[in-house]
């Protein structure tokens, strides 16, 4: 069965995105970036909230800019045909290999983990994680930690009431000091 993934940058204090709404400190190194594109050929599909959706749309826009570099060339050829399933109250409409939910996040995954295919069932977003927390579905999660604290803002982990035990089964160190780790939740 496919795993399900909640994979972001956060800041050692636990935060995606600063009070401010800044997260300009997760750009990442070279390496950070390439370790990404990696990560990101393993997927099987991404499924992001609105907000997520829209901060990645950029990939979408930029393909022709003769500024890219190779790595970004590489991002984008390995994002932006990765089926995504964005989840939306708001949006009518999606771009590329996207396309809206149309049941729950629950029936979403249940359906993506019935079809046949292969890598892993991604979830980009803090709110979308903290539904997917409570309803048991994560079965990993994937941080690269940087070395910053914000001080509040979006919290990557989910509030909730209940225990989770976690294993570690991969670590990382990056040379700009960021850390990444890789939990397996045990059940």
């Amino acid at each position: 069965m496919r795993s399900v993934t909640y994979s972001m940058s956060v800041s050692l204090d636990g935060y995606i995105v600063g009070p401010d709404g800044d997260f300009n400190w997760t750009a990442p190194s070279d390496e950070v970036f390439r370790f990404w594109i990696d990560q990101t050929r393993e997927l099987g599909v991404h499924l992001l909230g609105r907000r997520v959706y829209e901060t990645m749309l950029y990939w979408e826009t930029v393909a022709e800019d003769p500024s890219l570099d190779d790595a970004q060339r590489e991002w984008i050829s390995v994002w932006n045909p990765l089926p995504k399933v964005v989840f939306s109250t708001t949006l009518s409409t999606v771009r590329g290999s996207a396309r809206l939910a149309s049941g729950t996040l629950a029936e979403e995954i249940e359906r993506l983990r019935a079809e046949p295919g292969e890598g892993d069932i991604a979830i980009g977003g803090a709110t979308l994680a903290a539904e997917a927390a409570e309803a048991g579905l994560i079965d990993e999660y994937r941080t690269v930690v940087y070395p910053v604290m914000v001080g509040g803002g979006l919290s990557y982990f989910p509030h909730r009431e209940r225990r989770v035990d976690l294993e570690l089964v991969e670590t990382r160190t990056f040379g700009s000091g960021a850390v990444y780790l890789r939990h397996r939740v045990t059940r």
